[in-house]
């Protein structure tokens, strides 16, 4: 009986001996956890609201675009941040960013050398803008590219000489100096100017963002919609388009382009860019 309550009594004391030993191993278990714990960064993206199809906010009142999407395949590629998309206005995107409310903007945003001392531009572009010949659709059988509208006649619609469409014709003048288009400098003007003066034969193409074409002539509730069968368009080259960070965000920019390159290895944003622009709009861009 002795030696049955004395076995008892030992068993009863290694029992809480060990306690401490398993109550410490818990706690290790509990801290190597939470060590593992990815503590994620918020990063916050803002984008235009109506740039169909680049940036814009659908019926369901969801963040949507090819540059929105991109950037949502970018963001499931970096587990370290964490993407959170606000819709606002052109000139809150580029204050903020610039400010550092925002870490990303995105609006179809060329590059410009003012930008340049604002914001960090990527290795990568995240899209490209498509620019090309508006022409009366009766010399469609003369006109098909630059080349044969500089034989046609060259006259183009004059081009504020700010703007990124009138380096891009003075890039081709200066490589084909034998067959030129006349590019004239003058300020801005309304897009119905350019329309009225290419049906009154003033001048013969009109130098201009596909987009623009599309959502004003051939769309149904398009502005211009009229002038659908009295217009055409033929596109020229591809201008890209640029994510714009916060100038202490380079560590941001620079994972945003190892990301780029996968989704771009994977296929990702061909696919993306078959279902917003049907075709592979970075085709067109000059390498």
């Amino acid at each position: 009986m002795i030696t049955r309550n004395f076995k008892k009594i030992i068993a009863s004391v290694s029992i809480l001996a060990l306690l401490p030993v398993l109550a410490a191993c818990g706690a290790a278990n509990e801290t190597k956890g939470a060590a593992t714990t990815v503590q994620k960064k918020k990063v916050y993206v803002a984008h235009t609201q109506t740039y169909v199809p680049y940036d814009f906010v659908n019926d369901k009142g969801e963040s949507d675009g090819f540059e929105v999407q991109v950037l949502k395949e970018v963001d499931k590629l970096l587990p370290e941040y964490e993407f959170e998309f606000v819709p606002t206005s052109d000139d809150d995107l580029l204050i903020g960013v610039e400010s550092g409310k925002y870490d990303i903007g995105v609006k179809g945003a060329w590059v410009t050398a003012e930008r340049k001392e604002k914001f960090i531009f990527p290795e990568n572009y995240i899209a490209a803008s498509i620019i090309g010949l508006t022409f009366r659709t009766e010399n469609a059988d003369q006109i098909k590219d630059m080349e044969s509208f500089a034989k046609f006649s060259g006259k183009l619609v004059p081009i504020a000489p700010q703007n990124a469409q009138y380096s891009i014709v003075k890039e081709y003048n200066d490589a084909n100096p034998d067959n030129q288009v006349e590019l004239t400098a003058a300020e801005s003007f309304d897009v119905a100017d350019a329309y009225t003066w290419l049906l009154e034969g003033r001048y013969d193409a009109y130098f201009n963002i596909q987009l623009s074409f599309k959502n004003n002539v051939l769309a149904d509730n398009g502005a211009y919609h009229d002038l659908a069968d009295k217009l055409s368009f033929v596109p020229y080259r591809a201008i890209p388009t640029w994510p714009l960070f916060n100038k202490n965000d380079q560590e941001l920019a620079d994972a945003y382009d190892t990301a780029i390159k996968q989704l771009q290895e994977s296929g990702r944003i061909l696919e993306l860019e078959l279902e917003y622009f049907g075709e592979d709009i970075f085709e067109y861009i000059q390498k």
